[in-house]
């Protein structure tokens, strides 16, 4: 079939292949907190502890990593050209590279490794019912320690993650990692210290323009790194998704580890994409009020202790994946040329070419799409997704009867789903509804939103409440969502567009997935791969049907596709309501700060006049992605000023992409087989 567009010449490359869908052994689980509640933590923390390195190489101190960083050449010319611009000494300029240095680098000790695997243990095991992960994942992970330098890639959902590694970490005798932490741990009395002699060393948010101190954050990485002294973990997220979506992958650290690669210092190096998926997640009520307005707390000691009232909550189960490591040499074989890497000297600073920069986007892109493939979804997940298309009730034996339902579907999409002990559907619902009563209460055999105390107050006050509970709940939606995203475009676009044609049904779902790039990882440049993956999955289900043309939505698959297109539903009238907003409200430049607190008064007051039940539209991190969106589309301008960015909007580009929501929604409902 003639499809629209040329797809992107990438799709032949390594990196990205088509999924193979069909029924695979998946790692088998075990729970390291069993072990932890039958034997002594003290005996745990004060065990012996040496762990494998890269090539039996011995330790080194953390003041001759610093020493190495100082002398090396790359260094040491950005020093001489910085002294050339400015007029500064450079024994001046080499002091305050030094300076940096000890503002960021760690110092691990074994003494604050064995307080944290103590401390830790106590509070897991107050905290979790059971932390789980791969075996085989840990035993190929020691294998690649000793090979070649690792970089560790978890997904990032929680404050715990970095925590939670170094920890197993420990218990399986594995090197702990250099860990890349945000400076607010640093300024927390006593927590930083100990944090910093644990492993973690502290960036800057923000260092583009300051030549000096990315020259010494990225020789201080790539030294640990090129002598294997320890495997780097960084996020590639580069902060929290408080949504639990993954978020569009950051580049910085990705292209300063891979540097030693491309320049032939090291002969390859392992990346391991690692999934954590928590059962319920600690600061859900805290994201839930960050993403609606309320100023994030700032991380102090103190308020580290106060927060220790949640010892005494319940957070279930967490699985941490790990994920097969990924040979960074295999991925390039063929794809990019190192050579142009030697024509000039290693120590002089290279901008990297298109093609590289293109290489690095590639290989981060893959890695998150690994970290979603196994993430481990708990029925919660299904029940969440199920509740927030039935609101405000839904029968118990209904709810029950559906998570089955959804159960099928979402191993039949490749789901990597843990049943709870093979219970039945009424238990395992039953058990989910009791550990995320802070969100929903059974009442006469009714599953509602926990509405305790939510028609009090203002009617803004009413919104605040309802708002809170849908996005908590729809946190753990997305998380399904990350799975079904590529189906689910494709059962919009069958129910958006006016004819069956499979052109045009692909000609929709290329629309919205450069739309939705924001809110969802798709690999650069494949969006027909996408489209027929989704295609694949719903006829595999036998949902849809395709011929050489069209394709048909079959008796059963009404059903399915009704299902996808309600659960895609809050993105998609969103989107029509900031389009709106943007339309009718906005007339000249605007800061991202009067964009976000309009939008959100012009929500409420949909909200509060019963004209929209879209209460996600509020989210700060749907209104971020939706401007983005437009600013990578073209539609918006985003021009730098002395204090920030404005953004300007075409009025006219918009409407034409708003008219695409406009002409189809609401989304209607299947009313015959064949759409």
């Amino acid at each position: 079939m003639a499809m629209a567009a040329a797809e992107s010449s990438r799709l032949g490359n390594l990196l990205y292949s088509q999924k193979d869908f069909t029924s695979k052994k998946r790692d088998e689980f075990e729970d390291i907190l069993e072990e932890r509640r039958q034997s002594s933590d003290l005996r745990y923390a004060m065990k012996c502890f040496t762990p494998v390195v890269y090539k039996g190489l011995s330790p080194c101190k953390p003041s001759a990593i610093k020493n190495i960083v100082l002398q090396s050449e790359q260094l040491q010319y950005v020093i001489k050209q910085l002294s050339k611009e400015t007029g500064e000494s450079p024994d001046i300029i080499q002091e305050e590279a030094s300076e940096i240095l000890d503002e960021m680098s760690h110092n691990l000790q074994l003494g604050a490794i064995r307080i944290f695997a103590f401390s830790l243990s106590k509070i897991f095991k107050r905290l979790f019912q059971r932390v789980r992960l791969n075996e085989e994942g840990i035993q190929r992970l020691q294998q690649a320690i000793q090979e070649h330098p690792v970089i560790l890639l978890p997904s990032h959902r929680s404050y715990i993650d970095f925590l939670m590694l170094s920890y197993l970490l420990y218990t399986y005798d594995l090197s702990l990692p250099a860990i890349a932490a945000g400076m607010d741990f640093m300024v927390m009395k006593m927590i930083g210290e100990l944090l910093r002699r644990s492993g973690a060393f502290f960036m800057r948010r923000t260092f583009s323009g300051n030549k000096l101190y990315w020259a010494v954050f990225a020789e201080y990485v790539k030294t640990i790194l090129k002598n294997g002294y320890a495997p780097i973990e960084f996020f590639l997220e580069g902060t929290r998704s408080r949504t639990a979506k993954t978020l569009t992958p950051k580049f910085g650290l990705l292209s300063i580890v891979m540097e030693p690669f491309l320049k032939r210092e090291v002969f390859d190096t392992y990346l391991v994409p690692i999934s954590i998926i928590y059962e319920r997640i600690l600061e859900e009520s805290l994201y839930a009020h960050e993403l609606l307005g309320v100023p994030k707390p700032k991380e102090t000691t103190s308020g580290l202790l106060k927060a220790r009232k949640i010892l005494s909550e319940d957070f279930g189960s967490i699985h941490v994946y790990f994920g097969q490591p990924v040979s960074l040499r295999t991925l390039s074989s063929e794809r990019i040329n190192r050579c142009t890497y030697n024509l000039i000297p290693r120590h002089l600073p290279q901008k990297p070419s298109e093609e590289i920069q293109d290489f690095i986007s590639d290989v981060a892109y893959k890695m998150e799409l690994l970290q979603i493939e196994n993430m481990v979804l708990s029925p919660w997940i299904l029940i969440a997704a199920i509740l927030l298309q039935n609101l405000p009730s839904i029968d118990f034996a209904l709810l029950a009867e559906k998570t089955l339902w959804l159960k099928d579907l979402t191993q039949a999409f490749g789901g990597f789903l843990e049943w709870p002990d093979n219970l039945c559907a009424k238990k395992a619902v039953r058990s989910s509804l009791a550990l995320h009563s802070n969100i929903v209460n059974l009442v006469n055999d009714q599953v509602v939103l926990n509405d305790q105390g939510m028609e009090a107050g203002t009617t803004e006050e009413v919104v605040f409440k309802r708002a809170l509970s849908i996005l908590m709940c729809g946190a753990y939606r997305n998380q399904l969502l990350n799975v079904f995203v590529r189906p689910s475009l494709v059962a919009v676009a069958l129910q958006m567009t006016h004819n069956f044609r499979k052109e045009e049904v692909y000609g929709c779902f290329a629309f919205l997935r450069g739309i939705f790039s924001d809110e969802f990882i798709f690999f650069p440049g494949i969006a027909l791969k996408d489209f027929e993956e989704g295609c694949f999955l719903l006829t595999k289900c036998d949902a849809i049907q395709v011929t050489a043309q069209e394709i048909l939505v079959t008796e059963k698959g009404s059903t399915i596709v009704s299902f996808l297109t309600a659960m895609f539903k809050p993105f998609v009238e969103g989107y029509q309501i900031i389009y709106r907003y943007l339309l009718k409200e906005t007339n000249e430049a605007f800061v991202e700060k009067q964009f976000l607190s309009g939008l959100g008064n012009f929500g409420f007051q949909l909200l509060a006049a019963g004209s929209s039940h879209c209460y996600e539209v509020l989210s700060s991190d749907m209104q971020k992605n939706a401007l983005a969106a437009l600013v990578r589309l073209g539609i918006a301008r985003k021009m730098k000023t002395n204090n920030g960015f404005t953004y300007a909007v075409s009025k006219e580009a918009l409407n034409k992409t708003a008219e695409m929501f406009e002409s189809r929604i609401p989304i209607r409902k299947p009313v015959a087989a064949r759409l």
